[in-house]
This record gives structure tokens, C-alpha cells and sequence, in this order.
């Protein structure tokens, strides 16, 4: 609860409840307890066991093709440090042996820089931009299509 509370959602999707509730987390960790290893793959991120952030690579169904779409935040406190970009490479790499996929997309909003640089780091490339796809704060928003292939 503290680190959704805590953190700067300038670059979230409204998919994370605000304030989020002893409820919604409980939600959460049942959610991921009940599918971790068949339809995602979800990781705390640490930082000298102190918890900085959250990952996850969650399969999405694409045509058939083994697609999952990868998700993270970390505090701002955390952030150009390196930590982003490791943190992609290693559930990149436990999602496509554990979930067996074909490709992995990130979707991010035009304005953040960064994290599209942590995508391009990792090996994913930009593929299209989705005009007026994603609605954040009751607005149309673009949004940049990232895909990196096994």
C-alpha cells in the first residue's frame, strides 16, 4: 500500500486505484498468487531490501501469438539509477522462459523519455503510436507501442 501510495503516477495508467486501499491490495496479492507463472510473471523491486518498486510481464491474448505486456514503477526517488533497466532485463528473461512467449510489449505515454529509454536499453523497439488509445484522468492520451521478440 505505501509504495502505491507513494508513487508519482505522472506516467500510470488509471488501472492503479488512487488511494489505494488495504483492499485493493489484498485484491492484488490474491490476483497474482492465483495466476503468478501461468498468465504473468509479477517482482518486487529491491534496493538493499528495501522495496523501490514493482514489475510485472502479464499475458495478454494477441491472435493467438504468446504476447505478454510488460509494466513497472519505482519511486522518484529511485529513478536514473540503472535500477529500471536491470529490473527489465530480468523479468524479460523470466517471463519468456516461464510463460513461454513469443513477444513482450511495453506501452508508454509520448512524455516519458525515460522509460522508453529503459525499454530501447533492454532490446525493444517502438513500433507504432496509438493516437487517443489510452484514457488517463478522463482524457484521450497517446501511446508509444514498444516490442521486443524472443
Amino acid at each position: 500500500m505505501a509504495l502505491c501510495n507513494a508513487v508519482d503516477r505522472t506516467f500510470l495508467s488509471d488501472r492503479l486505484p488512487n488511494p489505494y486501499t488495504e483492499a485493493d491490495a489484498d485484491w492484488w496479492l490474491g490476483m497474482v498468487a492465483g495466476n503468478e507463472g501461468k498468465e504473468g510473471v509479477w517482482r518486487s523491486i529491491l534496493v538493499d531490501g528495501q522495496l523501490v518498486g514493482s514489475i510485472s510481464v502479464e499475458r495478454k491474448d494477441d491472435g493467438g501469438k504468446a504476447i505478454g505486456e510488460i509494466g513497472y514503477m519505482i519511486l522518484t526517488s529511485f529513478w536514473s539509477q540503472g535500477i529500471g533497466t536491470e529490473a527489465v532485463r530480468q523479468i524479460c528473461e523470466i517471463a519468456f522462459q516461464e510463460l513461454a512467449l513469443e513477444q513482450i510489449i511495453g506501452r508508454v505515454f509520448p512524455e516519458n523519455v525515460a522509460s522508453a529509454r529503459v525499454l530501447e536499453k533492454n532490446g525493444f523497439r517502438l513500433e507504432e503510436t496509438m493516437t487517443g488509445s489510452v484514457v488517463k484522468g478522463g482524457k484521450a492520451m497517446d501511446v508509444r507501442v514498444y516490442r521486443l521478440n524472443f
